[in-house]
């Protein structure tokens, strides 16, 4: 039977409201790009991601010691070149850093030979820039935004008070990325309306 990270991960996608928690320390695959994610290359970071994660799922359910497991969810990590947000938000200067969880059982040398297969079968240019990635644990607020990503600023207005109401203070993500979404719905089949984005600040005391 497969892991699913629906069950054995749903502390960390599934809160009730605007939740605090500590995440693990954690790996992914990764891809950089920059630009409004309604054109074009956005799509194409997308078909380059997810034809890496489903070789490294294959490569660990026929390894001598199978590891079966449903591929985790999109997600992205994101700021802007000028410092836009809200409703004054400039889509253009968005940069972004789009990634999908993998297990513990994928190492660094699994990702390369997972890689290299992928390249191979799919020829897509954008797959040799993806990297292998590992983040540190951190401590985070979380909540679910369910709609359009252009009504976004209300959940994130709720986390914000939290944070207030809490002390703490919000830290970047990684690097200068300083939020995260996870993509509970596949935005690109699921109705506007009924999206299903997890929202994720990282914070500290």
């Amino acid at each position: 039977m497969a892991n699913s990270w629906r069950q054995t991960d749903k502390q960390y996608y599934f809160p009730k409201g605007v939740a605090q928690l500590t995440l693990p320390k954690t790996n992914y695959i990764a891809l950089t790009g920059i630009g409004d994610p309604n054109q074009l290359a956005f799509s194409r970071d997308i078909e380059a991601l997810y034809p890496l994660a489903y070789t490294l799922r294959a490569l660990l359910k026929n390894a001598a010691d199978p590891y079966v497991y449903s591929v985790y969810p999109l997600e992205g990590v994101w700021t802007t070149t000028d410092g836009s947000r809200g409703a004054n938000l400039n889509k253009a200067a968005l940069v972004y850093r789009l990634m999908i969880k993998q297990p513990d059982q994928v190492t660094p040398e699994l990702f390369k030979q997972a890689q290299a297969i992928a390249i191979e079968k799919k020829g897509l240019s954008k797959l040799s820039k993806i990297t292998f990635e590992q983040l540190p644990e951190a401590e985070i607020v979380q909540a679910i935004h369910i709609g359009s990503f252009d009504t976004e600023s209300d959940t994130f207005a709720k986390m914000d008070a939290y944070i207030a109401d809490h002390r703490l203070k919000r830290v970047p993500i990684v690097e200068a990325y300083w939020h995260r979404e996870v993509y509970l719905s596949d935005f690109r089949r699921v109705a506007e309306a009924k999206r299903k984005t997890l929202l994720r600040y990282r914070v500290e005391k």
